[in-house]
């Protein structure tokens, strides 16, 4: 099986909220996962909170303070619920038994907004997970730079910093930007 050839017909998309941006530093707080064909209807869906230890939290937070301090309802809710949640591991191997039921033999492709560094996190801390990933992925935020820079073009999205309301707004933002295509060239 030549995986240059296969035509995807569905995308991973995948939201993480961590401490920080440094995966050799910081923690994966949450993530959400949605399976979708590629006219964006939900598939299948997942949401997980990765149970922590609230003092090396609040400490990885420190380090990143300007962030968190600029979303205080968020970093509360993530202290409040950190014993609520699984291992990383069993989150783990819940994303790969998403991808086994719904992408079979098709690479699974990682959609969503600065998905690379979505992706060094998995890389860091889910191994398993990111083989079984494409290599290629679905950035919309290269489509945030196209639009800006070419066409002077610019989605309002609220950045809610939770997972799952973020992958909604970044498969919103990539239909704005196809429907102006569709609508405006």
């Amino acid at each position: 099986m030549d995986i240059h050839k296969l035509v995807p017909t569905k995308l991973l998309w995948v939201d993480l909220e961590m401490t920080g941006l440094d995966p050799a530093e910081d923690l994966i707080l949450e993530v959400a996962a949605e399976v979708t064909d590629f006219d964006f209807k939900t598939l299948a869906n997942y949401e997980g909170r990765v149970k922590h230890d609230v003092t090396v939290v609040l400490e990885r937070m420190q380090k990143s303070h300007d962030w968190w301090s600029k979303f205080p309802e968020n970093r509360d809710d993530f202290i409040k619920k950190l014993n609520t949640g699984k291992s990383s591991q069993t989150i783990e191997q819940d994303l790969i038994a998403l991808i086994a039921e719904w992408f079979k033999n098709e690479p699974a492709i990682l959609a969503g907004n600065s998905i690379h560094n979505d992706r060094n996190f998995i890389k860091h801390y889910w191994p398993a997970l990111d083989l079984k990933l494409h290599y290629r992925m679905l950035d919309v935020s290269a489509f945030k730079v196209l639009m800006m820079g070419k066409y002077k073009i610019e989605f309002e999205k609220q950045n809610s910093h939770r997972a799952y309301d973020d992958i909604q707004a970044s498969i919103a933002e990539l239909q704005y930007y196809l429907d102006w295509f569709k609508n405006d060239t």
